[in-house]
């Protein structure tokens, strides 16, 4: 670490359609550091990152760099129109021009990133899990001076993860890092930038991201206590001038003078930070008279050296029954998700009438040319507008989120919207692929909470132990030990 600065935002002003992101921001970067930026869903942090490769650019201010600074993003999903590339030809777009020996250096950084792979594979045959390893090495085979990564250990494993620690612990050059992974963070993070989606500014702070996280929010105590006090003051002196003012002659003017300081009393409140809002609690509705067996799973296909094996399992799921299913990425976790969930699996029977809501890791559930609002009046089951619009606000998707497409929200509003698309839904199988993914950490024991109290079915993939913890879970399906 140095203490020479490559990168500077100045009072760095910027909209994205109409709503403002940043606001005069100032913060800055020095070389060889490891930071974390921080923010609430939707705030704007992917969107920092395009200001700094000059995707986007700034409507005032100024974003200074070191003199030929290399950029590469790790960014959350492959694009939707890169799906059909192979490995190598995934690569090789990393490149302005051609690299002759890429083969080599291919197959150096997939073992850095611990995947193993034909360079001919296609990408879209390939689980979320292996598609995050291959987003990262794809910025990691650039070498570049300043490494940007989007939510890195979304669909990773266990191993997966640990494989990125110990890389980003090793990184000898520059690195920022949005992630909601509290302990990955913690363990090679020297700050964090805050981005404040009340004011729109940046905010700066050193230190490991868990000591920071708790100043972060004993700062929030204190204006939260300066509040209360201020309510407090600001009542009592309500109650006092309208006393005064009914008593006629001078004492009107004390009341005017109260009401005065009433208003300096009003302006010294402070907002409460919207970021700081977690989802309400909630609850899924449960399809009606559900009795008896809802799935009957006999046998799963696991991927074992790049091809499927049929292998006999005996799965039963009734009504208030869990299953966790494990294994690491590759294995056909997601492929049999998809597959029970559009009823393609064999070896799986499910009961007449049960209706299924399936939380895809990449949102390919949700249309991304509508609009919200359209998206949940289409998943509507039983219920009024006011049941609509009530669910949606307790997921945060405000009139103005209601009225945007699908495919403008972050990574972070999309998976609200999955959320609030299931309880309207009201379904009888509730199968869940990595639910965690992209969620601040705030909603995620609210999440869990909901989902330890549905009363259907349900099928859960996830590589976070906390979240899973906090489910009452009946059965696990290892599908690496079959």
């Amino acid at each position: 670490m140095s203490d020479k600065v490559i990168l500077r935002f100045n009072k760095v002003s910027f909209e994205y359609g109409k709503k403002v992101v940043l606001d005069e921001a100032d913060f800055s970067v020095r070389q060889g550091t490891k930071v974390t930026l921080m923010g609430q869903n939707g705030a704007g942090k992917s969107t920092i990152f395009r200001l700094i490769t000059k995707e986007l650019h700034p409507d005032e201010g100024s974003i200074t760099m070191d003199n030929n600074l290399t950029i590469a993003t790790g960014k959350q999903v492959i694009p939707r129109e890169d799906m059909g590339l192979t490995v190598r030809e995934f690569f090789e777009k990393a490149f302005d021009k051609k690299v002759y020996d890429i083969e080599p250096r291919i197959n150096k950084i997939l073992e850095v990133v611990n995947l193993s792979t034909p360079q001919d594979k296609i990408l879209k045959t390939f689980s979320g899990g292996q598609q995050a390893r291959l987003l990262l090495a794809q910025a990691l085979i650039q070498n570049p001076d300043l490494l940007l990564l989007d939510e890195p250990t979304n669909n990773l494993d266990k191993e997966g993860i640990a494989h990125l620690t110990k890389f980003l612990v090793d990184y000898k050059k520059t690195c920022i890092v949005i992630s909601h992974d509290a302990e990955f963070l913690n363990s090679f993070t020297h700050g964090v930038l805050y981005l404040d989606v009340f004011t729109k500014k940046i905010e700066q702070y050193v230190g490991n991201y868990i000591d920071v996280v708790e100043e972060i929010k004993a700062r929030i105590e204190r204006e939260r206590m300066k509040n209360v006090r201020l309510e407090k003051d600001i009542q009592n002196r309500k109650e006092q001038a309208g006393f005064f003012a009914q008593k006629g002659g001078h004492m009107r003017d004390v009341a005017r003078k109260m009401r005065e300081k009433i208003e300096e009393l009003e302006e010294d409140k402070v907002e409460m930070r919207q970021e700081d809002k977690a989802i309400r609690n909630f609850f899924i509705p449960c399809q009606d008279d559900l009795t008896g067996q809802i799935l009957h799973l006999e046998s799963v296909s696991v991927i074992k050296n790049h091809k499927p094996i049929n292998k006999k399992v005996n799965i039963v799921l009734k009504k208030k029954e869990r299953l966790h299913l494990t294994g690491p990425n590759g294995i056909g976790k997601t492929t049999l998700l998809e597959k029970l969930a559009t009823g393609h699996a064999k070896g799986e029977e499910i009961a007449p009438g049960i209706r299924i809501s399936y939380y895809r890791q990449d949102f390919s559930t949700l249309d991304f040319d509508k609009t919200v609002y359209q998206t949940l009046v289409d998943a509507l089951f039983d219920g009024s507008e006011q049941t609509l619009r009530s669910t949606a606000a307790g997921f945060l998707l405000d009139a103005d989120i209601l009225r945007s497409k699908v495919g403008v929200l972050s990574e972070g509003q999309k998976g609200l919207v999955a959320f609030a698309k299931i309880c309207l839904e009201r379904p009888g199988l509730l199968i869940l692929d990595e639910p965690t993914n992209h969620i601040n950490f705030r909603h995620l024991p609210v999440i869990a909470k909901a989902l330890d109290k549905y009363e259907g079915a349900m099928i859960l993939v996830s590589h976070v132990p906390d979240f899973v913890k906090q489910i009452n879970i009946n059965q696990t399906l290892d599908l690496s030990s079959l």
